[in-house]
């Protein structure tokens, strides 16, 4: 096993997550999405030696397993807890011995061509049940968001949490698709609605930070901007703290939420798209106008 350890482990470093205190602070925000009951019941310091140490015999409780797969999500407790090469943050493939087409080729690990995408989703509402408003910004201390009208900050994530975070430090940036704009217009016609649609509910969203802002003292509303865009709409991005990037495409003729959905959880990792929606939404948010 010198050069081999559980897979747990990989991950946790690979997510700066290793230190007990870090662990259990992410731990406890995965416990209150699977159920806020088993929230602070997270494994003793020694129980996550034993996790990481390879000494475990089958699997912990269930309970467990059920918020190790909400902190990684796509992954199985199984999976977890197998065996990777050190550092490759992917269980040990099963390379069969002859190629089908009977031609020696070097083994490829298809983990290794996800870069640092954690997770996809089929749509938006099954990224938004893995991964539920409060577990992404409850603790967090930046947000950044891009897209059309940016439903899951302005209508899925209370207002007096917003506010919460505002006075306790967190700095947020919205970009919305110009509800008077020609590319919001163009959009409404593409996914086929009445016009006015999409352009009523982006305007309601912008109200509602607008009017959050107002009542905020000048030093948390200064943390809080909001700016419009009026491009093609490509991407709903939304990264958090700069470790997380969601990234959902616009497909043609499609409503957002039916768009899959993709997480990025290392923005340092070579050849990684985490560095490549991050330049995305700063080169909007350069080119846009504040409310």
């Amino acid at each position: 096993m010198a050069d081999r350890q559980v897979l747990l482990k990989t991950l946790l470093h690979q997510r700066h997550w290793q230190t007990y205190s870090t662990f259990c602070k992410e731990y406890d925000k995965a416990a209150r999405s699977v159920d806020p009951a088993l929230e602070g019941k997270r494994p003793s310091r020694a129980q996550l030696h034993r996790w990481l140490s390879g000494e475990l015999k089958g699997l912990p409780y269930p309970d467990h397993c059920r918020v190790l797969e909400a902190m990684f999500p796509g992954r199985t407790a199984q999976e977890l807890f197998s065996l990777s090469p050190n550092g490759t943050g992917t269980a040990t493939p099963t390379v069969p011995a002859q190629p089908p087409n009977g031609t020696a080729q070097a083994a490829v690990n298809p983990m290794s061509q996800m870069a640092d995408v954690t997770a996809v989703f089929s749509s938006r509402s099954a990224f938004a049940a893995a991964f539920p408003p409060t577990a992404l910004f409850d603790d967090a201390q930046e947000i950044h968001a891009a897209g059309l009208s940016l439903n899951m900050l302005c209508q899925n994530y209370p207002d007096h949490q917003l506010k919460r975070l505002l006075e306790n430090g967190t700095r947020i940036r919205c970009l919305f698709l110009d509800p008077e704009g020609s590319a919001i217009r163009a959009r409404e016609q593409e996914e086929n609605h009445p016009p006015g649609t999409l352009t009523t509910l982006t305007a309601l969203n912008i109200s509602v930070l607008s009017r959050l802002k107002a009542g905020l003292v000048p030093e948390p509303a200064e943390r809080l901007e909001v700016h419009l865009y009026d491009e093609t709409i490509r991407f709903n991005i939304l990264i958090v703290d700069g470790r997380t990037c969601v990234v959902q495409p616009y497909l043609p003729q499609a409503r957002g939420v039916d768009s899959p959905t993709f997480v990025m959880n290392d923005n340092t990792a070579a050849n990684g798209l985490f560095p490549v929606f991050e330049q995305v939404f700063t080169s909007m948010w350069e080119r846009s106008r504040p409310v």
